[in-house]
């Protein structure tokens, strides 16, 4: 067989297991990776908008956000190459870091692959607390986007082989959970620092990173590895014994044996990246890429832009684009709560074309509105209108929290059979930094240019990924990883034309008559 179910009769059986202590603990302390992403993610928003960080580092931004009548448009203030490096090469880092990650996790383990994650994380902090110059802080932001991309690789694979099927949507969305924590932390320790007089506040922020880092690399040092990547590493014994710790219960068998079986043969795959390549790997890997995709053309990255301008036109002052995030963080850590309630339940179908019906309309609602009512060289809004958009901002950030957020890491990271699982798992995390990177280097010079329209470009986004998942993303809660191919590949109306049995792939060398039917 191709992908998971292996064992005879397998699918639908649900293997007996306990929602353990050793479980949720070993989760929570792998899920602090997503705590240090969504640090870096919050805090480099947070010091860019800190006049004596810009001053140091980027004095002609410094020096376009002071002069009180600028010839430039609102829009185009923050238009800088250097300043979107600074941010975009993390995640360019990050994207080269996966391929070596996939190698780790899939023979160090997915435990010593957080480890390093760690490590990398703790470096990159203390040349970015200490950096005198630009490169030394574009080194540093490098320095994180390795760990990030060691972290994005190790963690969701972790968490989604550790924890048992009917709550294998919480668990990993715990990551994610973490992610939007980490962006409120960053947004509180920036309102903070920011009132330090002398102007090294900025420092501070990027040091305070230094507690997630830390608490990634203990974590690391203290969680077991999973059952799955001991097993395949030859140590069954060892894989039994943690299976039957982290079950609760001496009856791991049936899933014991399957998960042997899919290590046989996903030893027996010489080259996982090739093998991705094959018809019988395209549903997953279609669907892995476009959720990437997806996820980063939602246009998250234009909303939490805006926030500052909104906010400031309620009168919060000088401090506005600081109170706003923290709001937005608050109102992103709620709504991610409400995905791990409701994953296993509703489903990810559910949450992701209701989330895409709410955030097309804020979306198009906000282009409006900001449309016919700021203009280039003004922020003319009044409080009526500034209260919808707010609300509006609230309401796109709440659906995307529960939905394309968590999401678009779970569904790859419970879809691949083990044989293509790390490799995977990497072309997933290569793809979202890419297209993170891409949109993090070019989204102010969009902005310049697209104005308020960038709101209709990122609607439409929002339009094609909510058809594409009515039409070819299945369901996937409450299925066993090990039998995604039986229960839901096979049974899907347009996929399961690409899942062919070994034989019939190789009698009819890569063309199966009946896929075309």
């Amino acid at each position: 067989m191709a992908g998971g179910g292996f064992t005879s009769g397998a699918g639908g059986v649900e293997f007996e297991a306990k929602i353990t202590p050793i479980v949720i603990i070993s989760c929570i302390m792998a899920a602090t990776g997503g705590l240090m992403f969504g640090y870096d993610v919050g805090v480099s928003g947070g010091v860019t908008s800190m006049p004596p960080f810009l001053k140091k580092f980027f004095p002609t931004v410094y020096k376009k956000t002071v002069q009180e009548k600028s010839t430039d448009s609102n829009y185009c203030k923050y238009d800088n190459q250097g300043l979107q490096l600074f941010t975009s090469s993390l995640y360019l880092a990050g994207l080269t870091a996966t391929f070596f990650a996939s190698y780790t996790t899939r023979k160090l383990g997915r435990r010593l692959t957080m480890l390093i994650a760690g490590f990398f994380f703790i470096c990159g902090v203390v040349l970015n607390a200490a950096a005198q110059d630009l490169a030394m802080l574009i080194v540093g932001r490098i320095l994180l986007g390795c760990g990030v991309g060691f972290a994005n690789q190790a963690v969701p694979v972790f968490l989604s082989e550790i924890a048992p099927s009917r709550i294998r949507g919480a668990l990993n969305i715990l990551f994610q959970l973490n992610v939007t924590i980490g962006i409120l932390f960053a947004n509180l320790v920036n309102y903070g620092t920011n009132k330090i007089k002398g102007g090294w506040g900025w420092r501070l922020s990027l040091g305070l990173a230094g507690i997630p880092a830390v608490l990634l690399t203990v974590g690391a040092l203290l969680v077991v590895d999973t059952p799955n990547s001991l097993i395949e590493r030859g140590r069954l014994d060892e894989g039994k014994a943690v299976l039957k710790k982290i079950r609760g219960t001496e009856n791991v068998e049936p899933e014991f044996l399957e998960l042997v079986e899919a290590s046989r043969v996903a030893k027996e795959v010489k080259h996982p990246f090739r093998n991705l390549l094959k018809r019988r790997n395209r549903p997953q890997i279609v669907i892995s890429i476009a959720l990437q995709v997806f996820q980063q053309f939602t246009g998250i990255n234009a909303i939490m832009f805006y926030a500052p301008v909104l906010f400031s036109t309620l009168g919060f002052g000088n401090d506005a684009s600081l109170y706003s995030a923290v709001i937005t963080g608050a109102v992103n850590v709620l709504s991610t709560v409400v995905s791990i309630y409701s994953v296993d339940k509703l489903g990810r179908r559910l949450l992701l074309l209701e989330a895409g019906v709410q955030m097309f309309l804020s979306q198009v609602a906000i282009a409006i509105i900001l449309g016919i009512k700021v203009k280039d060289d003004s922020n003319d809004l009044s409080k009526v209108y500034a209260v919808v958009v707010v609300v509006l901002v609230c309401t796109f950030v709440s659906s995307f929290a529960w939905s394309w957020g968590p999401l678009g890491w779970l569904i790859p990271s419970e879809t691949f059979p083990l044989e293509t699982r790390s490799a995977g798992q990497s072309v997933t995390v290569c793809v979202n930094l890419l297209f993170t990177f891409v949109i993090a280097q070019a989204f102010l010079s969009m902005l310049c240019h697209f104005k308020f329209g960038i709101f209709l470009f990122f609607s439409g986004w929002v339009f094609i990924m909510s058809v594409f998942v009515l039409f070819l993303l299945p369901e996937t809660k409450n299925v066993p990883i090990e039998e995604m191919t039986e229960r839901v590949w096979k049974q899907h109306w347009f996929w399961k034309r690409f899942i062919d049995d070994d034989k019939t792939a190789n009698v009819s060398n890569g063309f199966d008559p009946s896929s075309v039917l």
